[in-house]
């Protein structure tokens, strides 16, 4: 079955993070046709994220710092892209299915990954992991928990990838959501954020989950408040294979937290 967004010009009802059922996330079918195989609008994320965090630790040098991938779903490469910089990295995830399948990546994720992993490796600091299967498994931890429960200042670095605006219909509890998630880092953590841009919400095997439409004004304004300086502000196109219906595009968010 093919789970499509309401139509153009259909009101949709308020879906709050809370309403939809996560536990029924199929953690499989989700990796199968999101990330089976590495898109151009992925491998576009993959090299922002890399170069924006080698270029902060080339200008902030010091030891690994604990860093954290908030709302890791059934998605590894935010992960990757923190392996270099950490003494230690927490998946922090709420859907029971997703936690389950984050710690079997762990212990030895899956070949399909390699090719994100490629696209790291050409950065020098990630080349230097020779071995990044065991490198993960050494430092990253599955914590099972809900953003809106984050504790403050705790990690040195972070990413946080299409969770914030894919959780909700409702804009308040999208800003919340990203308020969570700068709150978590320390003062002057590196982070980066992908969202969906003008998502209608998305299905996952037999499931319908929500979303909240944002756009890169909106994502800035957000974030702003959180940053020390200027929010990056990447916008990716869709390709020519779109991902699926009902979306525009996706951001990428690049920045530094500030001290309040």
């Amino acid at each position: 079955m093919v789970l499509r967004p309401p139509a153009p010009g259909v009101v949709k009802a308020q879906e709050l993070n809370d309403d939809a059922d996560w536990n029924a996330f199929d953690s499989e079918a989700y990796v199968a046709h999101n990330y089976r195989d590495l898109r151009p609008d992925d491998e576009q994320i993959i090299r922002i994220v890399r170069d924006y965090f080698t270029d902060h630790f080339r200008r902030h040098p010091g030891d690994p710092v604990p860093g954290i991938d908030v709302g890791s779903g059934a998605n590894l490469y935010p992960a990757l892209t923190l392996l270099p910089w950490c003494s230690e990295i927490t998946l922090f995830e709420y859907a029971a299915t997703n936690a389950a399948w984050l710690e079997r990546q762990v212990t030895g994720y899956e070949p399909n990954w390699d090719a994100f992993w490629d696209v790291l490796r050409e950065a020098r600091p990630y080349a230097g992991t020779e071995n990044p299967r065991a490198a993960l498994r050494l430092a990253a931890r599955v914590k099972q928990g809900n953003l809106f429960s984050l504790p403050e200042a705790r990690w040195g670095i972070g990413t946080m990838f299409f969770v914030a605006e894919s959780m909700t219909t409702a804009y308040e509890e999208f800003q919340e959501g990203v308020r969570r998630f700068a709150e978590c880092l320390l003062p002057g953590a590196p982070f980066a954020a992908a969202f969906m841009e003008g998502s209608e919400g998305y299905a996952v095997g037999d499931e319908f989950f929500p979303a909240c439409s944002v756009t890169g004004a909106q994502v800035r304004d957000t974030l702003t408040p959180f940053a020390e300086g200027e929010v990056q502000i990447h916008s990716i196109g869709i390709p020519g294979d779109p991902l699926r219906v009902g979306y525009k595009g996706m951001l990428v968010a690049c920045g530094r937290r500030n001290s309040d």
